[in-house]
């Protein structure tokens, strides 16, 4: 397919950021905002038709992702509000005096800074779980977690700076087996949370595959446009609404729908369905295309685990330079690129990922995260490794670490 991520000749290998919005997608949406543009909450015909379209797209995505019930899908703002509402809205709902939630610490921020707010206003305790050095969390060290007071699990997908996938099958198959111990024994139920922004177009998030509760999904990391995102709520969760008005979304959310980003993000599932696993396929080429050719340059490690992985994120550590100038250097030659997770961006501080993975702060400094995507070329790939070892030498000659 045509890389239209190209302009002037510039390559965009920052696909884990945001994705570029399919023309496909765009045409879909902007059609249906030429005509259907009614208040799906209205009563009248111009309402009922975008209520129908909602509720159509509602049953396409429950399907795909194996949800029996379109009601499990409530469309949110994208990636961050979903994990927002599932931690906070559970930890509302729940009945324990101060209820205990277990994550890791290699979370997205949406996570890791909910869950710290919560506890900083002494409405929860939590615990963080460690890592290997690939990034990976142990189900061993989760069931040793695991308290009477426990509601909520929240563990991510694929890990977005480094890629790596985690266990959320065999999790989410324990504390099933768990809940049924704890409701004979009169405890409370342990909720399963997955963040599967990063996943959602390479791995199977078949709900009941994973054994999920819940599980948030952000369009804009799949080829859809921004603000448009999902939040699956497994029937029988108990869960209170974060965002109070109107009774939008079963009462789960209010606010009036995102109805072409409802569209959109439909749309660009119908393309998954067709066409995610040849995507995933010669994306997975390209990036071992990259990696074979960067691993050639001296004195650099790639980050993640070596094969639990998504096909899309190679992400590198530059021994003796910093991530940033290596960035800055590309982007003057026209090839996007990132030093972990856009959502830290701005801040000096290292990698919070890299340095739980057992990397220490000068290593995490040099980190540079390439991720691919449909668009993605051999032509650009191929101008990175022409372009890369030559910025690498020229910073490695001017950097007091590396000398």
């Amino acid at each position: 397919m045509e890389n239209k991520t190209t302009q002037s000749g510039r390559i965009y290998l920052d696909c884990s950021a945001t994705t570029p919005t399919d023309p496909r997608v765009m045409k879909k949406m902007c059609e249906f905002m030429e005509k259907d543009f009614g208040n799906p909450s209205s009563v009248h015909a111009f309402g009922r038709e975008a209520r129908g379209k909602i509720e159509e797209a509602r049953r396409s995505i429950a399907e795909f992702i194996g949800s029996d019930d379109p009601m499990e899908v409530i469309f949110t703002s994208g990636g961050t509000e979903s994990d927002n509402m599932a931690i906070v809205g559970v930890v509302k709902a729940s009945k324990v005096k101060k209820p205990h939630i277990i994550t890791s610490v290699i979370e997205h921020k949406a996570v890791l800074s909910t869950i710290e707010d919560l506890e900083k206003r002494g409405l929860v305790e939590a615990t963080y779980l460690k890592v290997d050095g690939y990034g990976k969390v142990n189900l061993e060290d989760l069931k040793k977690e695991i308290k009477y007071n426990t509601i909520l699990v929240s563990i991510m997908y694929v890990n977005n700076e480094i890629g790596t996938v985690q266990p959320i099958r065999e999790i989410g198959k324990y504390l099933e087996k768990l809940n049924d111990q704890r409701e004979r024994g009169g405890f409370p139920k342990v909720y399963f949370h997955t963040d599967a922004v990063q996943a959602f177009q390479y791995l199977n998030v078949n709900v009941k595959h994973l054994h999920v509760d819940l599980m948030s999904v952000s369009g804009h990391k799949f080829y859809a446009p921004k603000g448009i995102g999902l939040l699956f709520i497994k029937k029988g969760t108990h869960i209170e609404k974060i965002q109070i008005g109107g009774g939008q979304e079963f009462g789960k959310r209010a606010g009036t729908e995102n109805t072409p980003g409802i569209i959109a993000l439909s749309a660009a599932i119908d393309i998954l369905k067709k066409e995610g696993e040849k995507d995933g396929e010669r994306i997975g080429k390209l990036k071992d295309k990259l990696v074979k050719g960067i691993e050639k340059i001296e004195n650099v490690t790639l980050t993640g685990h070596p094969k639990d992985r998504i096909p899309s994120v190679a992400s590198f550590l530059f021994h003796g330079i910093e991530g940033e100038a290596i960035l800055i250097n590309l982007d003057l030659d026209g090839i996007a690129v990132s030093t972990g997770s856009a959502c830290s961006s701005g801040s000096l501080e290292a990698s919070h990922v890299l340095l739980a993975c057992g990397y220490d702060h000068e290593q995490a400094q040099g980190n540079i995260r390439f991720s691919l995507g449909r668009f993605t070329q051999e032509s650009d790939i191929k101008k990175v490794l022409e372009v890369l070892p030559g910025i690498v030498d020229r910073l490695r000659e001017m950097s007091p670490i590396a000398n």
